[in-house]
């Protein structure tokens, strides 16, 4: 595993612990050239999920692009990436325990949402306002009324 400190190949693994979801192993490691400290995570590899877009073209599920989009909705929120992480992490599972190798964009975007709106109520309505890609204020207000 290479050190993103000083891109050393070397490392020692400190400490090896399932995650809180059960789903992958969070490691300790420590390098060996610079003996700075860091985190890796080692998933079971499973078929790629694929999602269908409204556009009729699909592409791989990407969680890094998923947290990328959460973390524009939740900057400047108090919640941490921990807490976005486990929401794909949830939302991952739900899929995949439909057994199914395909998800609508839609679908995928329903169920952040859904879980979105239980974390902060600001956040929800910045993820919803790109992924619901509201043409006018109307929409907007209709999104705010819905929450209450």
């Amino acid at each position: 595993m290479r050190c993103p400190n000083c891109g050393g190949i070397e490392s020692a693994v400190i400490d090896s612990r399932p995650s809180e979801d059960g789903l992958s192993i969070r490691r300790r490691r420590e390098c060996s050239s610079c003996n700075k400290r860091f985190t890796t995570y080692e998933r079971h590899h499973e078929s790629p999920l694929i999602v269908l877009k409204n556009d009729k073209s699909s592409e791989p599920f990407d969680r890094e692009k998923l947290l990328r989009g959460l973390m524009i909705a939740t900057a400047k929120r108090d919640i941490p990436v921990s807490k976005l992480n486990h929401l794909i992490d949830d939302v991952e599972a739900e899929i995949r325990n439909t057994m199914k190798s395909e998800v609508r964009s839609t679908t995928l975007g329903d169920m952040v949402l859904l879980r979105l709106r239980d974390i902060d109520d600001v956040a929800y309505i910045r993820f919803a306002s790109v992924y619901k890609d509201f043409k006018d204020l109307d929409e907007f207000q209709a999104a705010l009324k819905g929450m209450g």
